[in-house]
Parts: structure tokens; sequence; C-alpha cells
């Protein structure tokens, strides 16, 4: 059983650095981020078709390649669509669409163990490498390495935020996409409005005392919001980088086509 480095590092105040990937099916991509030198990356399974399987998978990997694995979970409902990802492997969870109280004390009874939750016990998985291993002992262990992070996407939720974080909540993302649609500037994530409830959303997380961020597409898209605090920093994805890249690529070899 290991520690959860990226907890370790919101805990500590530090920065913590991740990726989402969406679409490459091989374990192989958990190394590869590994060697880019991110702290963790989120397999995507609400927008995605990844299994299960894929799921474990990849967590394989990442744990002999020393990246925390998370899950975004395809709904914050079910009791097993919770706890499975972690009997799978899954140090941390990315919950979406979070927005009442009610919702966060059943992920919570899902995600940890006695004498926070009351998730099913199934102690000879691969969060414990098959081995025999004590109840008290597992259970201990994963309620403090458990990284469990609310995605914040609607104004009620912003709006509501301090009833949000009970004990066993380590972190909040705000999804700027989903805001947008719930303020009525659907895909404007520019949007005055939207900066403003982003703002708000990062001000109330400091007053909290609970690590905040923010998924965008660049290094320089997150610059602001690392000024203003946050610590949770998700940066690209498995398609950004592959499309985006390649179509560097493609554009400068035309335009040395055409200079000949």
């Amino acid at each position: 059983m290991r520690e959860n480095k990226t907890k370790k590092l919101l805990k500590e105040g530090k920065h913590a650095i991740g990726i989402m990937v969406s679409e490459i099916r091989t374990p192989g991509i958990a190394q590869m981020f590994a060697t880019s030198g991110f702290d963790f990356f989120v397999i995507d399974t609400e927008h995605s078709p990844f299994s299960l399987e894929t799921v474990q998978d990849m967590v394989w990997a990442a744990r002999a390649g020393g990246i925390t694995p998370i899950v975004r979970v395809p709904t914050r409902y079910g009791h097993h669509n919770l706890s499975r990802p972690l009997d799978s492997g899954a140090e941390g969870l990315l919950v979406p669409q979070v927005e009442t109280r009610e919702e966060v004390e059943q992920i919570i009874k899902a995600t940890k163990y006695y004498p926070l939750g009351e998730r099913g016990m199934a102690l000879r998985r691969t969060p414990t490498n098959f081995a025999s291993v004590r109840g008290e002992e597992v259970t201990k262990w994963a309620n403090e390495n458990t990284l469990i992070i609310l995605q914040i996407e609607s104004k009620e939720a912003i709006d509501h935020l301090e009833e949000l974080i009970l004990p066993g909540v380590d972190a909040c993302l705000i999804g700027p996409n989903d805001l947008s649609q719930s303020l009525g500037v659907p895909g404007n994530t520019k949007h005055p409005l939207v900066q403003e409830y982003v703002d708000k959303f990062v001000e109330k997380c400091l007053k909290l005392n609970v690590p905040c961020g923010i998924h965008l597409p660049t290094p320089e898209a997150l610059q602001p919001w690392i000024e203003k605090g946050m610590k949770l920093l998700m940066c690209s994805s498995d398609i950004n980088l592959i499309v985006d890249n390649g179509k560097k690529i493609v554009d400068a070899l035309k335009q040395m086509i055409q200079r000949r």
C-alpha cells in the first residue's frame, strides 16, 4: 500500500500538475505522462467509452510509473459507480456535477470506510497488491490516501459551496464549460459572468482552506488562476496533445513545401 503523492502535495499546500486521458486506451499512456513529469492523470469515464477493465490496466501502469491515477466517474450517483474504480486501484475520484450537501454525503459514504463512510470492503484487490491484510489497517490507510475531488459545475454549487465541504472532501475542481451553460451562456467560458463565478469559487475555496483547481488547454490559460491561488492544475489532454501538436507539425511542413 503506497502513499498518495498527489494528495500529499495538496495537503502540504503545494501545486499538483495533471492531465486528462479520454481516448488513448493503452496502459502505456500512464508511463508517458509519468515520464513527462505529471503528478497525476485523470481517466475520464464520464465522456469516454473506457470500461472498468481499461481503467484497471491503466492503474497498474500508473502504479509502476509512480504517477497518481484518478478516475472521473460517470455520475455522482450510485454506490458502485464510486466504489468500483477504487477497488480497481484508482487513488482518487473526480466526481462531476456535484451540487448538494446530500450528494456529497452519499459520495463520502460510498468512498470512505468506517468511521467516515460505509464503502463496501474488498481487501485483496489492486490497492493492496492482493496481499492478505488486516481490515483495520486497510480502512485507515484507504481513508487517509483516497483523494476525493468534487467537480463544481453550476451556479447553485458555487452559491452553496460552504455546504459541500464535508470531512472526506479533499479538493474542488471548477468545470467552466458546464458552468457557462448553468449561467445561460453555453460554451462562452470567457463571458464576464462566468469569470465572476470562477473568481467567486476560488475566493470561497481559499476561505474554506480547500485546494481548488481548473482544467484548461494551455499553461498560459492557467497562469492567472495560479496567481489567484489555485493548486490543482489540470492542463491539456491526450486529444489536445495529439491533434493540436499534430496540426502544428503538418502546418510547418506545408509551409516548408510552399517555400520550395
